[in-house]
């Protein structure tokens, strides 16, 4: 009778593979098509900022990947949730640096992280996310350089003017 590990290592390595070779052939019109998002615009500090609005959870796994164009710097992508939870952000796809900003049902940032790079591959999950040690119920991602322009730290406020 063969060991579990003799049958069980080949079938990880071929559903690896296979999984990679999906994620590296993917077709050029769905890879280069940007979601169209709801838009809506948030107040931070004196800033008034454009969002695009990722509620429901198929908008939360699309959010930004495979999206060549740059979010520019006013503008940036929010992520809603129902309830208070530690959420996290996997930047597979990602196409460039990202600053996340975690903020909980009062609109106060409790957690983020500057310039975060896209992950370099599927294998890295754990290296590749990013979560927050507080709970939260939005997700602000903008361009790398956003938190520094927009002057937030936690403990910054923002208000939702429409979402």
């Amino acid at each position: 009778m063969a060991r579990k590990s003799a049958v069980l290592i080949p079938v990880i390595i071929a559903a690896v593979a296979i999984g990679g070779l999906g994620l590296a052939f993917i077709p050029p019109d769905i890879k280069e098509r940007n979601a169209d998002f709801p838009k809506g615009t948030v107040r931070i500090n004196d800033d008034v900022i454009t969002v695009e609005v990722a509620q429901s959870v198929a908008e939360k796994q699309r959010w930004l990947t495979f999206r060549q164009d740059k979010l520019p710097i006013d503008t940036a992508m929010l992520m809603k949730y129902d309830k208070p939870d530690l959420y996290d952000i996997w930047m597979l796809n990602v196409n460039y640096n990202l600053d996340l900003i975690w903020f909980d049902q009062g609109g106060n940032a409790v957690y983020m992280k500057k310039d975060v790079p896209p992950c370099g591959h599927v294998l890295d999950q754990q290296g590749c996310t990013y979560k927050t040690t507080k709970p939260s119920m939005y997700i602000l991602a903008g361009t790398a350089g956003f938190a520094d322009a927009h002057k937030i730290d936690i403990g910054t406020k923002m208000n939702i003017i429409s979402a």
